[in-house]
């Protein structure tokens, strides 16, 4: 667990501030804390950490919503909504105020066989659990950017994921064959035998 972590960590601090751009629009993320000690809890609670910052001249005004796909044995098992800020109308939280969009995710393995996952804005957040294995393998990506997607207005894309790593023939395990390999997303559990992962999608309207 320790050596996942670690592992983990360093890979993904490699990716920091990497962006994804199309149809002008960007997303640009950072993993983990810039305080030490609190990143130190956090690798030590196991919590995955990102700052994500989507950016273009088109996005002020535009709504948005956040989907997730739970993929088990390589199937599709089930597609919900996480959050549609259509829903928020009322409330006035419906569209983005400005040309950047400003969110945090976390995520975290619970003692009960569930998988924890935040998405937090400035004037609200969204917190669900699902169904997990009994591991704590499970690495949150910021799959926009490993596996070069486009992303753009108008129709969904996946920007985030939840997976378990493939194990290799000599016990050894790798986030990022997994994670890096942008090409058929939802067959990831039959081609490199994972047993479950979410993928999350985004749509700007």
């Amino acid at each position: 667990m320790i050596k996942k972590i670690i592992i983990t960590y360093l890979l993904l601090v490699n990716c920091a501030f990497a962006q994804n751009t199309n149809q002008g629009l960007k997303m640009t993320s950072t993993y983990g804390s810039d305080n030490k000690e609190i990143l130190d809890l956090q690798r030590f609670e196991g919590i995955d950490f990102y700052r994500i910052k989507f950016s273009g001249d088109e996005l002020k005004a535009k709504t948005y919503k956040i989907t997730v796909k739970e993929i088990w044995g390589g199937k599709v098992k089930s597609e919900k909504t996480v959050i549609d800020t259509k829903d928020l109308a009322n409330a006035g939280l419906d569209k983005v105020g400005d040309t950047t969009l400003n969110m945090k995710v976390m995520s975290r393995v619970m003692p009960n066989n569930k998988l924890k996952v935040s998405f937090m804005f400035d004037r609200f957040s969204n917190t669900k659990e699902y169904k997990a294995l009994k591991t704590n393998d499970y690495s949150l990506r910021n799959l926009a950017d490993e596996s070069k997607l486009p992303i753009g207005y108008g129709e969904k894309f996946y920007f985030m994921a939840s997976i378990l790593p493939y194990e290799r023939a000599d016990g050894s395990k790798s986030w990022c064959e997994v994670g890096s390999n942008g090409k058929d997303i939802e067959n990831w559990g039959k081609k490199f035998g994972v047993k479950h992962y979410l993928l999350f999608e985004m749509k700007f309207e």
